[in-house]
């Protein structure tokens, strides 16, 4: 029993590391005058993912890849980080 609390304490310390890293990072230009929410899915899960109208900024998306976002001209498939462009609601890949 003395080894087993050790031995749990560094798998939950492994697997918290684990899913910490567990991101996707979308650099973006909305060039639209308009706010955009779209749904991500990530390995399965769910996310809300908002794009600020006119400007250039970050969002984060706490889910592993591979990110599928779904937008209101097609879905979008990200491997990993990405930068890319909305124009009129289309979203494109740098």
């Amino acid at each position: 029993m003395k080894h087993a609390i050790p031995a749990f304490s560094i798998a939950a310390i492994l697997f918290t590391a684990t899913v910490a890293h567990a991101s996707m990072t979308l650099r973006y230009y909305n060039e639209d005058s308009k706010d955009y929410t779209w749904k991500a899915t990530c390995s399965g899960s769910d996310y809300s993912v908002t794009f600020d109208h006119s400007k250039t900024s970050s969002v984060s998306i706490q889910g592993s890849t591979p990110c599928i976002l779904h937008t209101g001209n097609g879905d979008v498939k990200f491997t990993g980080d990405a930068k890319i462009h909305i124009k009129n609601g289309v979203v494109t890949v740098e």
